[in-house]
């Protein structure tokens, strides 16, 4: 039987790997640890208490709250976070950085006490932006495509590998994040732990309270659903930029390989993403968006780009795929239906909140 703290455990991502993990393994204990920041967070303490999950109202910046669990902890996966690409570029980075970086080291050291395992949440911010606005692309009819023609290392016709340079800069968000990946190595080297980093692209899923900055795809939905309006920022105010996403569904898939196989997977980092085939353009999106509710809003255009913000982001997956068989399974228009599924089911209590 297994112990497993889940930080940011009442989060989008969290809740939904700590449910998974609990009605796969009814005998396994699951923690999950919170500080309830984000609006929509405590909706999701009912549905881990329901599962037999034990809830700990906690904050990673505090040492002392990790005091509280009394528990003998044989895995962390450590899926807390300020996730918007725009914290702090506008107004002070310290709570960002205090969460992703201090909240990080804090847990790095709980896990040396426990000696636990420790997987770690990352992201596809850590590629810098100028180098990946310097991607070659050919502007289609309803998307950018990555050209088949290339001049850096790492990118190609599948997508960016963890071979594309890390140099230059990158947002505050995904420098937090990468500093994070260092010490990360640093513990896994100094203190024994094993370790394993994901570097996630766009996450997305039924319980994810998506705003415009983080959660891009519920977002589009939930206004889609109460015909709110939306806007296409930047690069001509076309909608033509893409990421690709994933179901929070196939990353569980994915954590559940590693966590059972931390020898195999230890001190390696991997880039994590939907691939190719489920990516979006915004453009693409909505008309998915349209077919699924049956509605249709209006879209202002912005054609003035964004700080922080990129053309194009596809995940290249084969070092994953090729150490472990894991490849995304649920589509776009299955991930956009279950969105819209959740959206009606929990209208009354989402809509404050999303509409």
């Amino acid at each position: 039987m297994k112990t497993i703290l889940i930080t940011g455990g009442a989060g989008f991502a969290g809740s939904s790997i700590a449910l998974n993990l609990k009605r796969k393994y009814p005998a396994y204990t699951i923690l999950a640890f919170d500080n309830l920041k984000r609006r929509g967070s405590e909706l999701n303490i009912a549905r881990l208490t329901a599962e037999g999950i034990k809830f700990i109202h906690g904050d990673i910046r505090s040492k002392e709250d990790f005091e509280s669990i009394s528990e003998k902890i044989d895995l962390i996966v450590e899926a807390s976070a300020e996730p918007s690409v725009l914290a702090g570029i506008n107004g002070t980075p310290d709570y960002l950085l205090n969460t992703n970086l201090v909240g990080t080291i804090n847990c790095l050291n709980f896990a040396t006490k426990h000696k636990s395992d420790f997987i770690f949440l990352s992201t596809s911010r850590v590629y810098p932006i100028e180098k990946i606005d310097a991607i070659a692309f050919e502007e289609r009819e309803t998307r950018f495509g990555i050209a088949a023609q290339q001049k850096l290392p790492g990118i190609g016709p599948k997508g960016l590998s963890e071979d594309f340079s890390l140099e230059g800069y990158r947002s505050l968000y995904g420098a937090s994040k990468l500093a994070s990946e260092l010490l990360i190595a640093e513990y896994n080297q100094f203190y024994g732990l094993k370790t394993v980093i994901n570097r996630c692209g766009v996450l997305t899923g039924p319980w994810q309270m998506g705003k415009v900055d983080q959660g891009v795809i519920v977002l589009w939905v939930a206004r889609h659903f109460w015909k709110k309006g939306l806007t296409y920022n930047g690069y001509g105010g076309e909608g033509k930029q893409v990421r690709d996403i994933l179901h929070i569904d196939d990353l569980f898939r994915l954590l559940d390989i590693q966590m059972h196989a931390m020898d195999t997977y230890s001190n390696k980092v991997f880039n994590v993403g939907g691939g190719n085939e489920v990516s979006f353009s915004l453009k693409e999106l909505t008309a998915v968006c349209e077919e699924v509710t049956g509605n249709k809003i209006e879209i202002g255009q912005i054609k003035e780009n964004r700080q922080a913000d990129i053309r194009i982001y596809v995940t290249d997956n084969s070092r994953i795929t090729a150490a472990s068989g894991w490849k995304p399974e649920i589509s776009r228009e299955k991930i956009v239906s279950d969105v819209f599924e959740w959206l009606k089911a929990n209208e009354g209590s989402l809509k404050s909140i999303l509409a």
